[in-house]
């Protein structure tokens, strides 16, 4: 049996810069890769104030993968802060819009 294919998320905001560190890259600890799916659900959601389902339309995904992709986010900038670790912002199977 093979795995589900993975559905792609529509993404309308691109970062200027792929890289944040809480402290100077010569001190970071290590590096955190962010995709940039679980990005935008940050920005709907805690950024703009969206609900999940409203998020979730807007990425064509599910709520529940909106909750995960938060859930996941959240623990990554998280882990940034407390562990002085670069975050470096990825891509991933998702489309680009205006």
């Amino acid at each position: 049996m093979s795995p589900r294919p993975v559905k792609h998320r529509c993404i309308r905001f691109n970062p200027d810069a792929e890289f944040f560190s809480p402290i100077p890259k010569r001190m970071a600890s290590g590096v955190i890769e962010l995709y940039r799916d679980e990005l935008e659900a940050l920005r709907l959601v805690d950024y703009k104030g969206l609900s999940q389902e409203e998020a979730a339309k807007r990425m064509e995904v599910s709520r529940g993968t909106v909750w995960r992709l938060l859930d996941s986010g959240r623990k990554k900038v998280v882990a940034m802060l407390v562990e002085h670790k670069e975050l470096m912002v990825k891509g991933r199977s998702v489309h680009q819009k205006g």
